[in-house]
């Protein structure tokens, strides 16, 4: 088997048999052409079935002259699945990686935006425009349900569910779950369908998407985060900012006003309770809260 081979093998089995999303995939995939594009620069003729751990060691070595830790953990994280795919393949009898130590990373908190700056750059949103409307839907989108970019534009017009309060959204690995969606959220996507949305030449296969572009196809997560960053150099916000912050403000602020723990994982569409717990660690006050609220000895 060559490198090649394996690589597309390995991408159907992510996306075929575990499910994972395409963006998933080509981060996996990339990791892999990087060693491959290392072997070719120094002449080194092994299959995948016959590398040895000292040579990705060495490729390794070379990846942290120049990429950071935390890039450096993904892509000896991305290796190791894939040699694990070949083990599990046939291909080899052992992960060369298995012996790679991965970088200590720390742990990132998550960038947050208060609700004065939330209000601010919806304010800024220029609704003279035809993408006004579309765009003020769309931040309010990503902020009143706390959606990923690409949940945002593959949200349906048939996921909308506004009279049970809920709307349904496609994530990682294409599970679906219910969100709850308040009622500013529903106005302001409701105004979007019934007005300027309807201006849209909507081409046939976009029929049911809900955000359209101009020329009436599903927008792109590119274009989602131009719309971010050219509205936070409108309000004047000296933060940088993605579509992703928004979806930490949603539950840091659930957080702060005393929502469950569990319940945010639910909407967020987090498998595992420790992905959302690094919310904790935002707003320490929350906690001191907690204390003082419930707990039998937090006074005398």
């Amino acid at each position: 088997m060559n490198w090649q081979h394996a690589k597309k093998d390995f991408e159907n089995y992510l996306l075929i048999e575990r499910g994972m999303a395409e963006n998933s995939v080509k981060n996996y995939s990339l990791d892999i052409s990087k060693l491959i594009n290392h072997l070719e620069v120094n002449k080194m003729s092994i299959s995948p079935g016959l590398i040895t751990d000292e040579t990705l060691q060495k490729f390794i070595y070379e990846v942290a002259r120049i990429l950071n830790a935390r890039s450096q953990a993904r892509i000896i994280s991305g290796l190791k699945s894939f040699f694990n795919y070949l083990i599990f393949e046939g291909y080899r009898n052992d992960n060369p990686m298995e012996l790679i130590e991965t970088p200590k990373t720390g742990r990132k908190l998550p960038d947050t935006l208060s609700l004065q700056e939330i209000d601010a750059l919806i304010a800024s949103i220029d609704l003279s425009i035809k993408e006004g409307e579309r765009n003020r839907a769309i931040i309010e989108t990503l902020y009143g349900c706390g959606l990923r970019v690409t949940e945002v534009t593959t949200l349906k017009i048939s996921d909308l569910f506004f009279k049970e309060g809920f709307i349904k959204v496609t994530g990682k690995g294409n599970k679906e779950r219910f969100v709850p969606i308040g009622d500013v959220t529903q106005q302001y996507i409701n105004e979007y369908l019934l007005q300027s949305r309807t201006e849209v030449p909507v081409q046939k296969k976009a029929t049911d998407i809900l955000f359209l572009n101009r020329r009436g196809n599903m927008l792109t997560r590119a274009m989602i985060f131009t719309i971010v960053k050219n509205l936070a150099v409108a309000a004047n916000l000296n933060k940088k900012i993605s579509p992703h912050t928004f979806r930490h403000s949603f539950a840091t602020h659930l957080l702060e006003n005393g929502a469950d723990l569990r319940a945010i994982q639910q909407m967020l569409g987090h498998e595992s309770i420790t992905t959302t717990e690094i919310y904790m660690h935002v707003d320490k006050s929350h906690l001191s809260g907690v204390i003082r609220d419930f707990h039998p000895r937090s006074s005398y």
